[in-house]
């Protein structure tokens, strides 16, 4: 039967409406909420910056990011979960931090830091410090470890797990200085704060500290930082004060592999706007962290540099975690 003109027309006018079941989900992303996996207690710092990044995200994106905490094997128990469970749509996201590639190091994973995950962005950088209630006999570091050597296990102190940066830092110290410390763990560093302001612990070695010190609540001793912040010029480092101690621990966004490079882009541009949100600067700013925005194709260069650096410090500081 020949095509008229008008049967063609008709067809020629189907066709956009007949292709559209078959768009690639890149094309129309984010067309529903976005889950974002963080590794901390819901309250913490780490916490409370995801949020306020999630909620300036979710503007530039026009879709909502739902923050969902799972806390656990050195805040990485989250970021696991994702990258052996979530479909690789964009839909699925989690924080990666330090320890990330850290951990692999110093016990059995069940992940792959180099292949199970895509690195969208890295976002900020701790600034982890000591801190010791206002009441504290302890004046400086140097107080801290005298007392440690003197008197080992007797000072506790709470991290957020075997593994993570402050854990390994305290570690450290104690192998360059003969102190022992007594190292307790806790989900998120709201805990840890309170449990220093409650008598239960004597000191921390965390990060998000800002508020207590700031609130009079903690006395910071000294940071493990090259150098001393802007925002606490009258805080030495620990390098100040005779310990050669400088933490890089930074944390980014990623998701499952195998995402499509579209998508990555997207999510990559949203986080990037919102690293610049006023909000969410002003919780760095209250935890001493400065910005430290890299796109995918940076951190991604990033992480696989960080691996094998903290391969090399584990092995030579001869640390274990079982």
């Amino acid at each position: 039967m020949p095509m008229t003109r008008r049967r063609a027309a008709a067809l020629m006018g189907m066709a956009p409406l007949m292709a559209a079941p078959s768009l690639r989900a890149a094309d129309v992303f984010p067309s529903k909420p976005i889950t974002l996996v963080v590794g901390f207690g819901a309250g913490g710092g780490t916490d409370v910056q995801a949020r306020a990044l999630a909620k300036a995200a979710s503007m530039a994106l026009g879709q909502s990011i739902v923050i969902e905490n799972r806390p656990g094997l050195s805040a990485t128990l989250g970021a696991s979960q994702v990258a052996q469970r979530a479909a690789p749509d964009g839909y699925s996201l989690c924080m990666t931090p330090a320890t990330l590639f850290r951990l692999p190091h110093l016990q059995k994973v069940p992940f792959d830091p180099l292949k199970d995950f895509t690195y969208i962005a890295n976002i900020t950088a701790y600034t982890f410090g000591i801190t010791v209630p206002q009441e504290s006999p302890f004046k400086s570091v140097k107080d801290l470890v005298a007392f440690g050597r003197a008197n080992p296990g007797k000072l506790s102190y709470g991290t957020t797990g075997k593994g993570g940066t402050s854990h390994l830092m305290m570690l450290r110290l104690e192998k360059m200085t003969g102190a022992q410390f007594n190292m307790v763990p806790f989900k998120s560093s709201t805990e840890i704060f309170s449990a220093v302001l409650g008598g239960h612990v004597d000191f921390s070695p965390e990060a998000a500290f800002g508020t207590h010190v700031n609130g009079g609540k903690l006395r910071s001793l000294g940071i493990f930082l090259a150098d001393r912040v802007p925002s606490r010029p009258d805080t030495p480092t620990l390098r100040e004060q005779g310990f050669d101690l400088v933490a890089k621990s930074s944390w980014g966004i990623g998701g499952p592999a195998g995402m499509d490079p579209k998508i990555i882009q997207v999510l990559q541009d949203a986080f990037q706007k919102a690293s610049q949100d006023s909000d969410f600067k002003r919780m760095l700013m209250r935890d001493d962290q400065p910005a430290l925005f890299m796109d995918s194709p940076t951190y991604t260069r990033y992480a696989h540099d960080l691996y094998a650096e903290e391969g090399k410090y584990v092995r030579e500081l001869g640390v274990k975690v079982e």
